[in-house]
Parts: C-alpha cells; sequence; structure tokens
C-alpha cells in the first residue's frame, strides 16, 4: 500500500506546570528534510527527535513546531535585581523622579531580566518524546488515507493507457495497409510500373522499420508492473518513479515509429495519462 508524504499531526500533552503542544508537517521531497522550531531548552535532545521523526516517516519535507505554555506558577524569567538595583543609582544622579518611575525605567535596561536555562529531565523528555510519536502515529495516519486516494487515482490511469494501447494493437493492421497503400500511391503517382518483388521487399523493410511489436510488449509489461507494484505491501515511490521512465519510453517509441496520424492521437492521449502519473509520484513515499 503506498502512502503520501503530505500529511499533519498533532499531539498536546500535560506535565507539571507545562502544557507542551506538538506539531508535525510533511509534504513531498526527494529526501528527508526535518525543519525543527523548538525551545532551547529541548535543543540538546533534538538529534534524538529527529532520528525518531525519520525512523518513523522515511522520507519528505518535515516541520517540527514544539510549543511550551507555562501553566502553573513557576517561571523561567526572573528579575535581575542588583542589575536593576545598579540602574536605578545611576538614574538618580541624572533624573528628578519618583521611586517608581526610576524602577519603570530600570527593567527596560539591558540585563534587568534573566532568563534561567531549565534543565531537561528524563521524565520530561520522555513526555515530549511520546508526544512526537502520538504526533507521528497521526501524521501517518493521514500520510495513509491520503496514499489511498492516490493509488485509486493512479491505478484508473494504468488503465486508461492499458485500453489506449488496447486500442493500438487493434489499430496497428490497418496502419500496416495504410503504409502499403500510401506506397503504392507514390508509384502510381510517378507513373512508373512497379517491380512486385522489389515492392514487396520495400514493404517488408517499412513494416520492419516502424514495427511496434515489441514495445507494445513490453508497454504492457510495464504496465502490469506498475500496477504489481502499487498493490505491494511497501510503499516505494523512487520504484514507480523508475518504472513510469520505462513506460514513457515505450510510448514515445509507439509515438514515433506509427507514422499513422490515428495510433499518434492514441500515443498523446497515453502520455497525457502518464504525465498525470508523474506528477501523483512526486507525492508518494
Amino acid at each position: 500500500m503506498i502512502q503520501s508524504m503530505t500529511g499533519f499531526g498533532k499531539s498536546v500533552t500535560q506535565i507539571p506546570n507545562k502544557k507542551i503542544t506538538v506539531e508535525l508537517k510533511s509534504l513531498n521531497s526527494k529526501n528527508f528534510d526535518l525543519n525543527a522550531r523548538i525551545p532551547s531548552q529541548y535543543r540538546e535532545k533534538e538529534l534524538d527527535l529527529r532520528n525518531i521523526i525519520s525512523n518513523s516517516l522515511g522520507r519528505g519535507k518535515v516541520d517540527l513546531s514544539i510549543y511550551v505554555e507555562y501553566t502553573g506558577e513557576q517561571t523561567s524569567t526572573n528579575i535581575n535585581t542588583e542589575v536593576v538595583k545598579n540602574y536605578m543609582t545611576q538614574l538618580r544622579d541624572i533624573v528628578n523622579a519618583s521611586e517608581v518611575e526610576l524602577l519603570k525605567m530600570a527593567v527596560k535596561m539591558p540585563d534587568s531580566l534573566k532568563t534561567e536555562r531549565d534543565e531537561i529531565d528524563e521524565e520530561e523528555f520522555k513526555a515530549i518524546e511520546d508526544a512526537v510519536k502520538a504526533a507521528l502515529t497521526e501524521i501517518n495516519g493521514f500520510r495513509t488515507d491520503e496514499g489511498k486516494a492516490l493509488e485509486k487515482d493512479l491505478s484508473l490511469r494504468i488503465a486508461n493507457i492499458k485500453s489506449l494501447l488496447e486500442e493500438v494493437i487493434k489499430m496497428d493492421p490497418d496502419r500496416v495497409d495504410a503504409v502499403r497503400e500510401r506506397l503504392r500511391k507514390g508509384i502510381e503517382e510517378i507513373k512508373e510500373q512497379a517491380d512486385e518483388n522489389r515492392f514487396e521487399q520495400e514493404i517488408v523493410y517499412y513494416i520492419e522499420k516502424f514495427d511496434i511489436t515489441e514495445e507494445k510488449v513490453r508497454l504492457d509489461n510495464h504496465l502490469d508492473y506498475f500496477k504489481k507494484t502499487l498493490d505491494s505491501k511497501d510503499s516505494n515511490g523512487r520504484k514507480l518513479a523508475f518504472i513510469s521512465q520505462e513506460i514513457g519510453r515505450e510510448i514515445n517509441t509507439i509515438g514515433s515509429k506509427s507514422n499513422h496520424a490515428p495510433m499518434q492521437q492514441l500515443v498523446v492521449q497515453m502520455k497525457d495519462e502518464l504525465e498525470k502519473i508523474k506528477e501523483q509520484i512526486l507525492n508518494i513515499l
């Protein structure tokens, strides 16, 4: 079953004095690319979180956001008392103001407030880790649902190409007759008596030159292989991309060899379906 690389997951957990919200968003990318926006006190654990997310999501451009809301009386920011007193002493010498006004001015000065770095304990990190895993469960569910929609669309487009290929196969004998008739008319127009043996040799030459038997067989095999890969247990966007390239190669060759307008119209329709397939594959894990 295929998975999309697009998804969103969110988890909220409560620990003493803190409410922690984890959000994960992923988009398609050739490789794993994580952009982490997390509070500074958790930076030392970023590599651990990166490994957890990478192992779960595999590929994609991923945004990780961790928000911390203090819910208790505890705060990590305190007044730097000695600095504030020093500012107030200096201000008294240059302004005539009340103690309250001096205090208002002092707390706006640099270094008047100090933020103490909280040490993250193992229990707190375990809560964050669980929140990240819960968000990953949600985003993977999202990716799976998106993958089902992609699978349905891709199966339809592969079936469309297969149906167009069947029309090409039915049309092929008429194409050969058309080539034969064009050659015969060309001979008649130049008013030359054609040697039937030589004429048949030329026909054989052109038929061999424009023969698409191998391309039809290979294209049919590639379509079956694409569908088999699509229905497999593991999601593999890279493999599907490679098969779609092979499908495109056979379609292009049929188009260049066809030398028959009705068949070339079918080839254009196949190319249109294939382009839509390639666009969808870019988003498959």
